[in-house]
C-alpha cells in the first residue's frame, strides 16, 4: 500500500499527464510578469480607481474551490495576495487548467484588483498561465501562538531537516528569508564603508601551494594536470601583505576561507571573512575601524544598538572598553602572571585540566588561561591587547614589552569577532617567528605555521608599517540577527552524513 505522500505524488503526477494531454506545456520558458504583489497592495484605491489589467506571478500557497468558483492564495517575494477565479470569467477551458493545479505550483495570473462580498482584497482573474507544476506536497505548516510569540510544531520545525533542506525552510519560514536579506545587506554595506575609506577591493587565490596566516589545519586537493597538492586558504592575510609590498596602500579581501577543524555554534568549516591592510596604520587605527564599522552596521542597517545575543543583552554605543590581556589574566589569577615561573604556570594549567601542546611556553600558557577562563566573561564590547608574542607569529612586538605582540581580538558575549594587528614588517624576524613555528610542527603542533620563502622574500623588499585586521561574517550576522547558532545565517552549512 502506498503511504500518504506518495498517494499525493502519483495524483499530482496524474494531473502533470492530464495538463500534458490538453495540449499545455506545464515548464514553459519565461513570465509576462507586470506587477510584483506588492505593487498592488501598496495603494488598494489606486489600482481599483485606475481599473487596469495586470499580470503577476508566484507560487499558489492555498487553493480552494467550489464549483465553477475557486480561491487561491498566490505569494511572490514581495506579498500575498487571493485570486478570484471564476469559470465565467476565465473559460471552461482556463478553469479545467486551474481546477488541475495544486499547492506548491507556479502560476502566472492576469486580471483585476477588486474587493469580494466578504470584503478580501482580491485579483479577479481573466487567465491562469502554469509556469511549473509542482508534483511533491509541500510540508503542512501549523502554528500557535505562545506568550505572543508565533510557534511552529509542523512536520518541518525540526532544526536539522531545516539545514539540510533549506531550500523547504526558506519556503515555509519567512522569518529566515528575512535573516538571508539582512546577511546580503550587511555584507553590502562593509564593501561600501571600505569603499568609502579609500580600501581597494581585490581578490587572491583560493587554491594555493602553502597555506598560512592563521594557526589552522588545512583542507588539501590534488591538481591533476600540475600533479601537486594544493590547499584551500585558510586566511587571505599572506597575499594581501603581498599587495601593500606591491605599492597598494589600503586593501580588502571578503569571502570564503576554509579550516579542517571542529563544527560548533560559532564554527563551519566553510566561512565568510574580511581582511583589510592599511599602510601606515597601527593597532589603534584598526581598533578605531572596528568599532566605527560595526556601530555603522549596528545603527545604520539593522536600526539599533542593542541586541540580545547568546543570553546576553549587548549595548554597542558608547566607547568601547581595551583592555590587556596579561592583566586579564592576572586579575583571575590574583597575582601578577608575568611574575610566575614557566614550572608553576605549567602546574597551574595541568590541575585546572587544560591540555598543554608539546613545547608550550609561557605565553602559550598565558593564553589557553585567557581563552579557557576569560573569554567568556567578556560581555560588552572588549578590545583585549597584548597576546602574547609566542602565539602571533605575523604581529609585531611591543616595543615597550618585546614579550608581548602589538596585538588586539574583539570580544562580544564571550565570543572573538575580530583579530588585528601592527604588522610585522622586518624580514629577519619574520623569518625567525615563521622557523620557531616549524619547531612546533615538527612536535606535532600540526595547525602552526608553515615557513613560506615567497612570503619572506616579498618582505625583503621592503614592506611599509601597517595595521591589519580580520573580521568574522557569519558571526558579526549571528550578533545583527540575534541567532545563536552559525547555522542559521549560513544557507547551506556543513552537515554529517545521514
Amino acid at each position: 500500500m502506498l503511504s500518504k505522500s506518495n498517494q499525493f505524488i502519483l495524483l499530482r503526477k496524474e494531473k502533470l499527464a492530464k495538463i500534458k494531454a490538453l495540449g499545455i506545456d506545464p515548464y514553459p520558458v519565461k513570465s509576462q510578469r507586470t506587477n510584483y504583489i506588492s505593487s498592488l497592495l501598496a495603494d488598494k484605491e489606486e489600482c481599483l480607481q485606475k481599473n487596469e489589467e495586470v499580470t503577476i506571478a508566484g507560487r499558489l500557497t492555498a487553493m480552494r474551490r467550489q464549483g465553477k468558483i475557486g480561491f487561491g492564495d498566490l505569494e511572490d517575494i514581495s506579498g500575498k495576495i487571493q485570486l478570484y477565479v471564476a469559470q465565467n470569467t476565465i473559460g471552461e477551458e482556463n478553469y479545467e487548467l486551474f481546477k488541475l493545479c495544486d499547492a506548491g505550483d507556479f502560476i502566472q495570473a492576469t486580471g483585476k484588483t477588486f474587493f469580494t462580498q466578504t470584503g478580501e482584497y482580491s485579483l479577479k482573474c481573466s487567465q491562469i498561465t502554469l509556469l511549473a507544476k509542482n508534483i511533491k506536497p509541500l510540508p503542512a505548516v501549523k502554528e500557535k501562538i505562545v506568550d505572543g510569540k508565533t510557534i511552529r510544531y509542523d512536520e518541518f520545525s525540526d532544526i536539522e531537516l531545516r539545514y539540510r533542506k533549506r531550500y523547504l525552510d526558506l519556503l515555509l519560514n519567512p522569518e529566515h528569508r528575512k535573516v538571508f536579506a539582512l546577511r546580503a545587506k550587511i555584507i553590502t554595506a562593509i564593501r561600501n564603508f571600505m569603499d568609502s575609506h579609500g580600501y581597494i577591493e581585490v581578490e587572491t587565490p583560493i587554491l594555493q601551494p602553502l597555506y598560512g596566516g592563521a594557526n589552522a589545519r588545512p583542507f588539501i586537493t590534488h591538481h591533476n594536470t600540475l600533479d601537486m597538492d594544493l590547499y584551500l586558504r585558510i586566511a587571505t592575510e599572506l597575499y594581501l601583505k603581498r599587495l601593500i609590498v606591491g605599492g597598494f596602500e589600503r586593501v580588502y579581501e571578503l569571502g570564503k576561507d576554509f579550516r579542517n577543524e571542529g563544527m560548533d555554534r560559532t564554527h563551519n568549516p566553510e566561512f565568510t571573512m574580511i581582511e583589510f591592510y592599511e599602510a601606515y596604520s597601527d593597532l589603534e587605527g584598526m581598533m578605531d575601524i572596528a568599532e566605527e564599522l560595526i556601530k555603522h552596521l549596528a545603527m545604520d542597517v539593522i536600526g539599533k544598538d542593542t541586541y540580545f545575543y547568546h543570553h546576553h543583552q549587548v549595548c554597542l554605543s558608547g566607547k568601547w572598553r581595551r583592555a590587556s590581556l596579561p592583566e586579564l589574566v592576572s586579575e583571575y589569577l590574583g597575582q601578577d602572571v608575568m611574575s610566575i615561573s614557566l614550572e608553576e604556570l605549567t602546574s597551574f594549567c595541568k590541575n585546572k585540566g587544560l591540555e598543554i601542546p608539546a613545547g608550550s611556553e609561557k605565553g602559550k600558557l598565558i593564553a589557553l588561561l585567557f581563552e579557557e577562563f576569560i573569554e567568556g566573561t567578556l560581555i560588552q564590547p572588549t578590545f583585549v591587547r597584548d597576546f602574547p608574542k609566542e602565539v602571533s607569529p605575523l604581529a609585531k612586538a611591543k616595543p615597550e614589552n618585546p614579550f608581548v605582540a602589538d596585538r588586539f581580538e574583539l570580544f562580544i558575549a564571550g565570543g572573538e569577532f575580530a583579530n588585528a594587528f601592527s604588522e610585522l614588517n622586518d624580514p629577519l624576524e619574520q623569518r625567525a617567528r615563521l622557523e620557531e613555528q616549524a619547531k612546533l610542527r615538527a612536535l606535532g603542533i600540526d595547525d602552526a605555521n608553515v615557513v613560506d620563502e615567497d612570503f619572506l622574500e616579498a618582505l625583503e623588499y621592503g614592506m611599509p608599517p601597517m595595521g591589519g585586521q580580520g573580521i568574522g561574517i557569519d558571526r558579526l550576522v549571528m550578533l545583527l540577527t540575534e541567532n545563536d547558532s552559525i547555522k542559521e545565517v549560513i544557507l547551506f552549512p556543513q552537515m554529517k552524513n545521514t
